[in-house]
């Protein structure tokens, strides 16, 4: 059986509200208020560019690996198994080559 999608749907169970309903909903103020305070979500922002400088970083470098190359173009750390060439003793990887 062929449907019409352009059709308009009707349903047999389907309340439709009364128009004094429905201005009693739009003179409602609250009912599209969200209650949340402003200044708690905008201290929850980080923004872009914020001074860091009392902010201490701590990461554990570790040396290159015996498995391990460093592409002569992009300088990355990579496993042997990216190398693509080696051109007078400098590698470069998959991506670089």
């Amino acid at each position: 059986m062929a449907t019409d999608y352009d059709a308009p749907r009707k349903n047999d169970e389907e309340n439709e509200d009364s128009i004094e309903e429905l201005k009693s909903r739009r003179n409602d103020k609250n009912s599209g208020k969200v209650d949340e305070d402003e200044v708690e979500a905008a201290e929850s922002f980080e923004l872009p560019g914020a001074d860091l400088s009392h902010e201490e970083l701590t990461v554990r470098v570790l040396p290159r690996q015996a498995d391990e190359f460093t592409c002569a173009s992009c300088f990355l750390v990579k496993q042997r198994s990216q190398v693509a060439k080696e051109v007078n003793g400098l590698i470069y990887c998959v991506d670089c080559a």
